[in-house]
């Protein structure tokens, strides 16, 4: 974002930096006037600001912090301007006070994501550092951001996306489809990052905002910024909202500022028979309103206040040794009923291959350990067998994609970039029959090298992940600034993303929603690419391997 200062606050001045700037291609949409008439925004590329005011950009470090800052070394404006702009930034300044390194701006929430025989208990691990949460990779220079498709091993744009899954921008929207996105408090996205990547990727969507759902007191906290507390929320909503434009997305930003609900209370709030069903919700895992805390919501819980999108994506989990089984089978259930309404649920399978979320494993006595040793951690709600468990894979290190595309060699494998696909086999769930053949046929021809102490080999029980989208080096605006980013948390909003096109194709034709994806899924699994090489380890163990057909890694 650019902002040229106004000398004056004369219509005349307003006027005329406005036309200078749509000569140059900027049009009205992409400026915004302050309150007070003295300064005019405007968003615009590097290479638009570059040309439009005859410079060259350049990042430079902090000697002691790393934070980046823009600027140029001279610039220009036309002389007919000269009366009406007193300065333009970012340009020649350098007086901005560093600000202190973006991790060590955390709340007090903080808690160590790997703590042993730490329990995520009923939310879904919103805490800053919770192993659900994307992984941070670098911070990268804006004008280093990759425009050409040969690059996509290095960094993931929606451009890259669409080209790896074959599927256009879309050009349209259907009033009957919708795609929502579940958030939990703390976490929330910042507009100003928003703009900052549609001014990068989707130059029509600044300004763009995500329908906003507030439950139980949800809020779109600005208190605490950071890649903690914004990482997540802006990259589901970065990627969903700029696949699907124009169509809508919906933000579910769930639970009050003390960060207790629950993927339950979610439930709740779409369907008020939840509330209820069998007994309800759990005080001991899950969000109590009015919420007893001294800052905490005090209305009532919200049950069935809201309407359910066609695809639901959340980029959150826990371990299912976190519950009792008949807490998650009880949620389970939901998901079952949500799927028979056209409903499909999406739910990213973990970050840390077979261990559960921040590397733990289970040790003998049943606590959880350091994650050396062990057994296999699976992830809930992705084991539930109606929900559609989304794994993460990655462009092969050195993979031109235009090149294997064309060619028909598979450029991707699992992704074992900063974070190893979650998979493997519930404890608790038992092997649904649209699975069967598939699962049999993955013990028959590729078996383990594990025994009952590591993991359920009964061949008896539901195996995650069901599909798989990249996870690795997507390109994401957060707290100002680019970074590269890592996680399942991204692998999910990206399948949605073209489920939610897949509907609107079939309700410009007059079909309905998709709903329960898995049993289609399985039942035709050449619609998928056969992801065959990666692994992923945990509990001090190469995990499983991504083989031929399906296997407990990753699917696409």
């Amino acid at each position: 974002m650019f902002d040229p200062p106004l000398t004056c606050f004369s219509d005349e001045s307003i006027t005329a930096v406005r036309e200078w700037l749509q000569a140059a291609g900027i049009s009205d949409e992409r400026t915004k006037l302050s309150h007070g008439s003295n300064w005019l925004s405007f968003y615009a590329t590097v290479g638009e600001a570059e040309s439009l005011l005859k410079t060259k950009y350049y990042a430079f470090e902090h000697a002691e912090t790393g934070a980046p800052h823009i600027a140029c070394q001279d610039y220009s404006i036309p002389r007919h301007l000269s009366d009406h702009i007193d300065f333009v930034t970012p340009t020649l300044h350098f007086d901005v006070k560093p600000a202190a390194p973006k991790g060590d701006r955390l709340s007090k929430r903080q808690v160590p994501a790997n703590a042993p025989n730490a329990k995520s208990i009923g939310n879904p691990g919103t805490a800053p550092g919770a192993g659900s949460i994307p992984k941070f990779g670098r911070w990268i220079n804006p004008w280093n951001i990759i425009s050409q498709l040969e690059n996509c091993d290095t960094q993931i744009t929606p451009d890259c996306l669409r080209a790896l899954y074959e599927f256009l921008p879309n050009n349209h929207a259907n009033p009957a489809n919708s795609y929502g996105i579940v958030e939990y408090t703390p976490q929330a996205y910042l507009p100003s990052d928003l703009d900052l990547f549609f001014a990068n990727f989707s130059k029509a969507q600044v300004g763009d905002r995500p329908i906003f759902d507030s439950i139980d007191g949800g809020v779109l906290q600005t208190t605490n910024q950071s890649f903690d507390f914004n990482g997540e929320s802006d990259l589901d909503l970065e990627y969903a909202m700029t696949l699907v434009y124009p169509q809508k997305v919906t933000l579910y930003q769930v639970g009050d500022i003390e960060g207790d609900a629950s993927f339950n209370n979610f439930l709740d709030a779409i369907d008020a028979s939840y509330c209820t069903y069998e007994g309800g919700d759990d005080p001991t895992e899950d969000g109590v309103y009015p919420d007893p805390a001294a800052d905490g919501y005090k209305g009532a819980e919200a049950c069935g206040a809201f309407a359910a999108t066609k695809v639901i994506s959340t980029s959150y989990g826990s371990n299912e040794h976190d519950f009792t089984p008949f807490y998650e089978m009880r949620q389970c259930n939901e998901y079952m009923k949500l799927g028979l309404m056209g409903i499909t649920i999406l739910y990213s399978s973990g970050d840390y291959g077979v261990a559960g979320n921040g590397g733990q494993c289970i040790a003998a006595n049943g606590t959880y350990n350091n994650g050396t040793t062990g057994k296999f951690n699976p992830s809930f709600p992705g084991t539930c067998p109606y929900v559609t468990s989304v794994g993460a894979t990655q462009v092969k290190p050195g993979t031109n994609i235009v090149k294997a595309l064309a060619s028909g060699t598979q450029p991707e494998q699992a992704c074992e970039t900063v974070i190893y696909s979650g998979g493997g086999f519930s404890n608790v769930f038992p092997m649904p029959s649209y699975q069967s053949s598939a699962v049999k046929e993955f013990f028959a021809n590729h078996p383990p090298p594990y025994g009952a102490d590591r993991y359920n080999n009964s061949m008896m029980t539901r195996g995650f992940p069901d599909v798989s989208a990249n996870g690795a080096n997507y390109v994401e605006a957060v707290d100002g600034n680019f970074s590269l980013v890592y996680g399942t948390s991204a692998s999910s909003p990206t399948f949605g993303s073209v489920i939610t096109l897949i509907n609107q194709a079939r309700m410009d034709i007059g079909k309905q929603s998709v709903g329960f994806l898995n049993p289609t899924l399985y039942a035709h699994p050449g619609v998928l690419n056969d992801i065959t090489t990666g692994g992923n380890q945990g509990c001090g163990t190469p995990g499983f391997t991504a083989t031929t057909g399906w296997d407990p890694v990753s699917t696409i």
